[in-house]
């Protein structure tokens, strides 16, 4: 064989070499050919136009929040446009350097902004290491949204854009896009005609307004044809609509309402459990242009609706529409933004009325839609009280911890349907309030809750102030006595008060969506309560004292709202409708559910809190950690002027496999936290001194981190 090889290579050019000689030969010509490896990119020539690309990458620590410029190799000229994801080297400094071009480092993931003809910086770049898809999917108009949301939370924009822009999925974006259906026509008002202003709202989307209205909604099952009729008149205006609720059962509710109003194919489906190949189709659709409406959780935000006609956010006072990952953004205030940003209409709807959506009606930025009060009479249910004095002189509720008028009621509705018992969420901590009227007993100095401690003395839970000479500023009682925590049998001592009606029970373990409309006893946590055909012939609140005694700011508000969302499940007073309430019936709270007037309960809170300088008058920001990284924090920052520091006081522990609360320390750590409160129209500077410590404290070596929330929604 190597005869016959030698004899083949001294034969000249006609005689034709083995087929792995061939190859060696073409891989040796590629090699001597000026071509750049992969990733590095070495000796390649640079694009010959707009070199250098600007690059958001992904860390999320704020000393780094910024752009980074990276040179364009010409074999990317084509694909590296605006809004790509790339992947680039990281973190190599200034140490390598070849043929003037810097490498080394890590890849990671960015977004390409936008291309430059020349580089702020003097130094040598790096190349763009890839492109990881030519579709561009950071469009100008969400990387403004995304910066604004940022800084409005003192965050970062790659943990905002993280949250803006789902996870790629090569086989969904292969998918060819099809175009948009036609505008379908303008709906009639149907149901929108109870309240007030409800056609001329219709009326103005339809013509391409922008309308921006706070909606307190009649009880009953109809808000969700309510929406998607709004979302109608929007796209009969060749615009596009976005619907945020707070969890998949109302957004089936409204995809439901959607599709029955103007068919399939209008809108799109964002949610967290749909998979990451559909979520990321559906959101695909969105952004070229083929669904112009879209209905989803929290989320969806974000969602890059073309030609935004409208923003709806339904039950803003729901804790899902706060998100649980850095910068903690609220669905309501970052579709306040694009409303803004975007000149679009905006519905915050809900049953009930939260007191930021007050304030903006005091405002003058959005306009109350609410019905009148015969419209509300007709559409309520009859709300009946059991305060503490009927309960002392009740034998029955003393046995089985259920009033006898709570019996009566459940027993004459379970001949006509199912009712609705609500039981408190077991594991709130218990707090001080008056023995004689039960009003909480908060702070003198920042009206914070007070706690007994172990000594024997009451100690603020916001300022830690120690409190010695307290009284209760409603009746003057001197006595104190621990809240009502929950119940915890309630579903068994039900089941035994009515041995022959069957019990379902809705709750973390199993959420049930609906039930049937014959009779049977539903015991439900507040926010599971299922939707019952035809709706339920009663209604049980029970210890109503377990809610409205949580150490918090927002306690009565969000006792009422989760009151009145299961109350709105119930039939009409027509039909025999009835709900009964186990708590003190002089309570703000409870008045303002017997007369169904959420509007009038958040308008008063409004105006208290104003007086007493706390969120959504004022701003307010959460620091919490380790208590020397707090209190170097707060030494380090350069508050604005007016601020004023609430604590630190400590954190309850999370013991080792117990649910972590949001915001809390991990299991084990203990930690501070302390309140800065600025007034109105110092929130922007709050935020920038707060993000510009944290930047400093994160450039430094070592050191605790620490926890920053602007706005939180739990600040008991």
């Amino acid at each position: 064989m190597s005869s016959e090889n030698g004899q083949q290579r001294a034969g000249g050019s006609d005689a034709s070499p083995p087929e792995q000689l061939a190859l060696l030969r073409d891989a040796v010509r590629k090699a001597k050919a000026p071509r750049a490896k992969p990733r590095t990119w070495r000796g390649a020539s640079l694009a010959k136009q707009l070199p250098v690309a600007r690059v958001v990458v992904d860390k999320g620590v704020l000393h780094l929040d910024r752009y980074f410029d990276y040179a364009v190799p010409e074999e990317l000229d084509a694909v590296a446009r605006p809004g790509v994801r790339v992947r680039v080297r990281f973190g190599a400094g200034g140490r390598t350097v070849r043929e003037g071009r810097r490498e080394g480092g890590g890849l990671i993931d960015g977004f390409l902004v936008e291309r430059v003809a020349e580089s702020d910086y003097a130094g040598p770049l790096a190349a763009l290491a890839q492109v990881v898809s030519p579709e561009p999917v950071l469009s100008p108009e969400l990387l403004g949204l995304a910066r604004a949301v940022a800084d409005r939370y003192a965050g970062s924009l790659a943990d905002v854009l993280q949250l803006a822009v789902p996870p790629r999925h090569a086989r969904a974006e292969a998918a060819e896009g099809g175009t948009p259906p036609a505008p379908p026509a303008a709906p009639e008002p149907g149901s929108w005609r109870r309240y007030g202003r409800g056609a001329d709202f219709l009326r103005s989307l339809a013509s391409g307004g922008v309308p921006r209205a706070v909606w307190t909604a009649l009880p009953g099952p109809q808000w969700a044809q309510e929406i998607a009729r709004a979302v109608q008149a929007t796209l009969a205006s060749g615009r596009g609509a976005l619907v945020v609720v707070p969890a998949g059962r109302a957004v089936t509710r409204v995809d439901t309402a959607l599709r029955e109003l103007i068919g399939e194919g209008h809108h799109a489906v964002l949610t967290a459990d749909a998979g990451q190949e559909r979520r990321y189709r559906e959101w695909l659709a969105v952004r070229r242009g083929a669904v112009r409406a879209v209905v989803g959780t929290r989320a969806a935000m974000f969602a890059p609706v073309r030609n935004l006609g409208l923003v709806v956010v339904w039950d803003d006072g729901d804790a899902s529409h706060s998100d649980d990952h850095a910068p903690f953004p609220h669905v309501r205030e970052v579709l306040e933004l694009r409303a803004t940003r975007e000149r679009c209409g905006f519905l915050l709807g809900s049953w009930t009325c939260t007191v930021e959506a007050a304030q903006l009606v005091e405002s003058g930025w959005a306009a109350p839609l609410v019905a009148d009060r015969e419209q509300v009479r007709a559409a309520a249910p009859l709300v009946r009280t059991v305060g503490d004095g009927d309960l002392a002189r009740d034998e029955a509720a003393r046995a089985a911890r259920l009033p006898t008028l709570a019996w009566e009621v459940a027993r004459e509705g379970l001949r006509h349907g199912p009712v609705l018992v609500q039981v408190p969420r077991r594991g709130y901590v218990p707090r001080m309030a008056c023995a004689q009227c039960r009003a909480p007993a908060r702070c003198r100095h920042c009206a914070g809750p007070l706690a007994g401690q172990e000594a024997g003395e009451l100690r603020c839970g916001w300022c830690g102030r120690e409190e010695s000479a307290w009284h209760c500023p409603e009746c003057g009682g001197f006595r104190l006595r621990a809240q009502i925590v929950g119940a915890r049998r309630t579903a068994e001592e039900l089941g035994r008060a009515f041995p022959a009606v069957p019990v379902r029970t809705s709750g973390r373990e199993q959420v049930l969506d609906t039930v049937p409309g014959t009779p049977a006893l539903v015991v439900s946590t507040p926010g599971a309560e299922p939707v019952a055909e035809g709706g339920y012939a009663a209604a049980l609140l029970l210890d109503g004292w377990a809610m409205l005694g949580r150490p918090d700011l927002r306690a009565g508000e969000d006792a009422l709202r989760r009151w009145i969302g299961a109350s709105a499940l119930v039939r009409p007073q027509s039909v025999g409708g009835t709900v009964v309430i186990v708590a003190e019936p002089t309570l703000r709270p409870v008045q303002a559910l017997v007369r169904w007037d959420p509007v009038g309960h958040a308008v008063r809170e409004l105006a208290e809190r104003a007086e007493l300088g706390f969120p959504p008058v004022s701003r307010m920001a959460a620091v919490s950690g380790p208590a020397e990284a707090v209190a170097d924090f707060l030494a380090g920052a350069h508050l604005p002027p007016a601020a004023e520091v609430l604590g630190p006081v400590p954190l309850p522990v999370t013991e080792a496999g117990r649910p972590r609360r949001v915001g809390g320390p991990p299991p084990g750590e203990r930690w501070e936290r302390a309140l800065v409160r600025v007034p109105p129209g110092s929130g922007a500077a709050l935020a920038t001194a707060l993000k510009t410590a944290q930047a400093t404290r994160t450039a430094r070596a070592g050191g605790d981190a620490v926890r920053i929330r602007i706005d939180p929604p739990d600040i008991g």
